[in-house]
């Protein structure tokens, strides 16, 4: 008798011809094709039930680990014994625990020295002191010509803001407020406006880790994406950085985890009717709060900033073909009295925007409160708001006033953003950005022998939003991997991803004449990280190969991660204003384009 619970061994016991069970009946070839295939000895593999398929166990936690778990192998190997009931809690709680061990290793990273370099690094110039402004006024207001050296000043003074000197800002104010948020907890400086930044990249760095476990069923691999997103040097960078781009990843991720939840939820309504042999119809399924949630955090995406407005309309069709292809795998033709399955996947697209669409559009509208309520008396309030009481409304006057200020405002801003083409030294277009063929510097110095710690002739500091060239380079052939497998194999996964990166990626090649930056890529890092953690997975191997393959995937696996780590410790000088000499700098400039 084969026992593979001790190894696949095979252990010659007896048995009682009465106690051995029968034979497994093959279930019989249904197709000509399947019939000659069986006659040579071909057997199709156990396709999981329609239950099974519709929610994949996960692989640990309460209710899915035993009671008690049988002590770890390897650990016995290396001597290392864990009392059983500690040892089982452990396995009981790894998904939440190794996900916090990430993201505690990545808050460490991203709260060392964050207050360096000690001044306000690129466009924090505008979102720090847009951010302060809203805080106490409500709306961004202008600041004096010399703001930034007070205010970096070894004894910093912050000046005063004109209440009268509303400023025109073309970007939504909910980064903002979050940026405001650490500087009311730490004061106007450089850890201040940092501090709330580093802590949404910490978190979405556990949010990653979560997601991952929850697409690939495998604890594992969600600690593999966690880590991956910890060391990348443009996430990293943005992380430590008071500006909006990051906090855009935030809300877009939380919306697609938040999804995601839905999605198991729902199939799991559905594997319930189904087993209790009820009609899977939809609307009859329950309150959705985690649809209603992403469609919030959908709303405080776009609050943040028009770009991640494109990925409002890639989630709202990416559900609705979630819910689309839980209906087939249910196998809903076959539901007796119930709409035809076209008209339920119409009800589908229409609910899913009606949900996400609907909800963010309103998440969006409050977040211009601060706005909205300050005063429509000229030179009293924020920028525009007195432009209603300035213009007559003729055939829009039944609008408030507040509502047609707002409106001229957002054309304002349309207009600015899309003919924004003045030249800047680290622009980039997007057809180069997966190759990292230009990214930005942030900060640079050149401090010579006694100054700033630097011991040689010349040194160089800088900060520079580059992604860790071996995790992106890599992420080229994952999305390759993605492509296939989902166009081939209609692997739900590679299509999650594809579809997500898509909608932070491709809307820039619309702007090619239009200023853009490197940075702006650090919408879809996320998928970009579950790409490559999907292709590590492909290269461990199915859970049932042999020990060799196991053996050889998870030696690749593991020089990949650990490639990639040092690739990033390699760059962390010039991630974090460090000095060094400038042959070490020059060293690091793998790219003509990088200086």
């Amino acid at each position: 008798m084969d026992h593979p619970e001790r190894g696949g061994v095979t252990v010659l016991e007896p048995a009682d011809p009465a106690a051995v069970p029968a034979p497994r009946a093959e279930p019989e070839p249904t197709s000509r094709w399947a019939r000659a295939l069986s006659g040579v000895g071909y057997r199709a593999p156990r396709r999981p039930g329609a239950a099974e398929q519709l929610v994949p166990p996960m692989p640990d936690g309460p209710g899915v680990t035993p009671a008690r778990v049988a002590p770890s192998p390897v650990l016995v190997r290396l001597g290392v014994r864990l009392p059983d009931p500690l040892w089982s809690w452990l396995c009981r709680w790894a998904g939440w625990l190794g996900p916090l061990a990430v993201a505690l290793f990545a808050g460490v990273l991203r709260f060392t020295n964050l207050g360096t370099p000690h001044a306000l690094i690129f466009d924090e110039t505008y979102y720090a002191k847009d951010a302060y402004a809203l805080w106490h006024l409500g709306y961004e207001s202008n600041w004096p010509d010399d703001a930034n050296a007070l205010i970096t000043a070894p004894n910093a003074v912050v000046p005063p803001i004109d209440q009268a000197q509303a400023a025109f800002v073309v970007h939504p104010p909910v980064g903002k407020w979050i940026i405001g948020l650490g500087e009311q907890l730490f004061g106007m400086s450089p850890y201040g406006w940092r501090f709330m930044v580093a802590v949404v990249g910490t978190l979405s760095v556990l949010m990653l880790a979560r997601i991952a476990r929850r697409m690939f069923r495998s604890t594992l691999l969600g600690c593999v994406a966690g880590l991956l997103l910890a060391v990348d040097g443009l996430h990293f960078v943005l992380s430590r950085t008071a500006i909006l781009d990051l906090l855009v990843m935030f809300w877009f991720l939380a919306a697609f985890g938040l999804l995601l939840v839905d999605r198991d939820r729902t199939r799991a309504r559905i594997a319930e009717r189904i087993d209790r042999g009820l009609a899977a119809d939809w609307w009859h399924l329950g309150w959705r709060p985690y649809r209603l949630a992403a469609g919030v955090c959908l709303g405080l995406m776009t609050g943040t900033k028009w770009s991640g407005a494109p990925a409002i309309l890639a989630l709202v069709l990416l559900a609705a073909f979630w819910d689309s292809s839980a209906r087939r795998l249910a196998d809903v033709r076959r539901s007796p009295g119930g709409l035809p399955l076209p008209a339920r996947q119409a009800w589908d697209f229409c609910w899913s925007g009606l949900s996400l669409g609907l909800t963010a559009a309103v998440t969006y509208l409050a977040s211009w409160s601060g706005w909205i309520a300050s005063s429509a008396e000229p030179g009293k309030g924020g920028y525009l708001r007195d432009w209603a009481a300035q213009h007559p409304g003729g055939s829009w006057s039944w609008m408030p006033d507040w509502a047609r200020s707002l409106w001229h405002y957002h054309h304002e801003i349309w207009h600015f953003n899309v003919n924004l083409t003045s030249p800047h030294t680290y622009q980039s277009n997007p057809w180069s950005w997966l190759l990292l063929g230009r990214p930005v510097s942030f900060f640079y110095e050149s401090p010579k022998n006694g100054q700033s710690g630097c011991t040689t002739t010349e040194c160089a500091r800088e900060v520079l939003a580059l992604g860790t060239p071996l995790l992106w380079w890599a992420g080229i052939v994952a999305l390759a991997y993605c492509l296939y497998r989902w166009a081939l194999r209609r692997d739900w996964r590679a299509g999650a991803i594809l579809c997500a990166l898509a909608a932070g990626y491709l809307p820039w090649f619309n702007y090619q004449a239009r200023t853009i930056f490197l940075f702006y890529a650090v919408c879809f890092v996320p998928f970009l990280v579950l790409a490559v953690t999907m292709m590590i997975g492909a290269m461990l191997g199915r859970a049932d190969a042999s020990p060799d393959r196991r053996l050889a995937g998870a030696t690749g696996a593991g020089l990949l991660v650990v490639a990639v780590m040092w690739n990033f410790l390699y760059f962390y000088p010039i991630y974090t204003g460090q000095t060094i000499p400038m042959d070490d700098w020059r060293a690091r400039m793998w790219l003509d384009t990088w200086i």
